[in-house]
Order: C-alpha cells, then structure tokens, then sequence
C-alpha cells in the first residue's frame, strides 16, 4: 500500500510495519482513490488475468479495490484474501459478506504462504514491497509454487526510483511529504530478474508511471521447457 499520509521525512526500516495500526490503515482507505494513474495500472492489470481463471489468490488485499474489480470482471471465478491488518480484516468481510466466493484469510506476509490449492492467477496491488528484500525474493517463490500451470502472477507494485531526486519528485506528484516507513522499495529490474530466475517466463513490466509499476510473469506448461531451481543445479553439477 502506498504511503498516503503527511509528515516529517521518515527514512524505512525493516523492523517497521505500521499496517497493524488502525490509524494508519484508515487514513490509506481514506486516500486510497487519490494515487494518480493507478486506474490505468489496474486496467492493464486486468488484461493480464486469464478469462477462464477458476481460482485467483489476492496477496494483501487491503480494503479490497483490486479484487472487486478483478472479480467484476471474472465474475466466475472464486478469490481468496490475503491480510494481516485487523482494520484490512474487517473491511474485507463486510465488503465480501453476501460473497460466498471470496473467502478472507487473515496471513502475515512475513511468514510463509499457507496451504490453499492451486491457483490460476495471483494478484497484488501495493503490497509486497513492505516486505524485507530477501523475503519478496522467497514470497514470489512461494506464489510461483502455488500457480497452476500457466498460471499468471500480476504484480501492481510500488518500485524504487533510480535517484533521490526521482523519488522525491514523485512524492511530490502524490502529495506526499515523507516516505512510508514501512516501504521497503526495490528496483524493477532486480525484481524482474528475480521473476526470470524462479522461473516465470513472459516476464515484463507493462505499466510504469514513475515509481508505480505492473511486474506480470507466467508459470509454464506442460512440456515448456521449465525446470526447477533444484533441479538446475543438479543439471549443473552432472553436466561440470
């Protein structure tokens, strides 16, 4: 979730995290329409889903902007809710109450992605990138697992700026005065590396409007070519 509030400059910590705050969750809903462009990501988001996906994991739903609007557009498919705030928690079941096909799951992103099933597509939208870099690394591991084959991960993501005035120009542009403390920013280009090298192919970014970027991979098929990460190194073993 993007920073939405005003204040001194704070530098990110990875021991911060300020989304089991109510205060701070609320004042995110609040603002949460106001991030510029981030329809135009959310378009191109959609395009990238499968029609015929049957199962779409959400990781951080936050107050459930994305997969209301991924659900309006698959209306056939079943969703599962990835939280951890309390706040995001009860917003998400009452915003899915009357939905049998959206089940909530309140989940710390820290830890390990629980035991759900196989998914046609997993979707984010500002949320992985409050996570400590060696964890985005495993959790994008952990989500290629959790893909059927062929499956899609979409990826609307908050990324570093390649220079402190970039970034600063771009708070400018969403009127804000501080980063996030509990932003922990990454570049693009190492995560899209890091989406290559699990195994992802057709990895892209297909939207960028500053420091705001849609990362999009897909998990191969039957018969494509992908091999495992363990598997390649004991190729490499045999083959030296």
């Amino acid at each position: 979730m993007l920073n939405l509030t005003m204040g001194s400059a704070m530098s990110s910590t990875p021991e911060v995290n300020l989304w089991s705050s109510a205060e701070h969750a609320l004042e995110y809903l609040r603002r949460a329409d106001s991030i510029p462009h981030r329809v135009e990501g959310e378009a191109t988001l959609l395009e990238f889903v499968p029609a015929g996906a049957r199962r779409i994991l959400d990781v951080g739903s936050g107050g459930g902007r994305l997969l209301s609007l991924v659900k309006a557009a698959r209306p056939g498919a079943s969703y599962v809710a990835l939280d951890f705030s309390p706040t995001m928690i009860v917003t998400l079941r009452k915003l899915f109450a009357a939905e049998s096909s959206v089940t909530v799951v309140a989940h710390d992103l820290d830890e390990k992605l629980p035991a759900m099933g196989q998914f046609d597509a997993v979707i984010s939208s500002f949320a992985i990138h409050h996570l400590v870099h060696e964890r985005k690394r495993s959790l994008y591991k952990e989500i290629f697992e959790l893909l059927a084959p062929q499956g899609v991960f979409c990826n609307l993501e908050h990324v570093s700026s390649p220079s402190s005035l970039l970034h600063a120009e771009f708070l400018q542009a969403i009127s804000c005065a501080e980063e996030d403390p509990s932003n922990k920013l990454l570049d693009l280009e190492t995560q899209l590396t890091w989406l290559r090298d699990i195994g992802f192919i057709d990895v892209d970014c297909h939207w960028k409007w500053r420091e705001l970027a849609l990362l999009v991979g897909v998990k191969p098929g039957t018969g494509q070519g992908w091999c495992p990460e363990s598997e390649v190194h004991s190729i490499i073993e045999l083959s030296s």
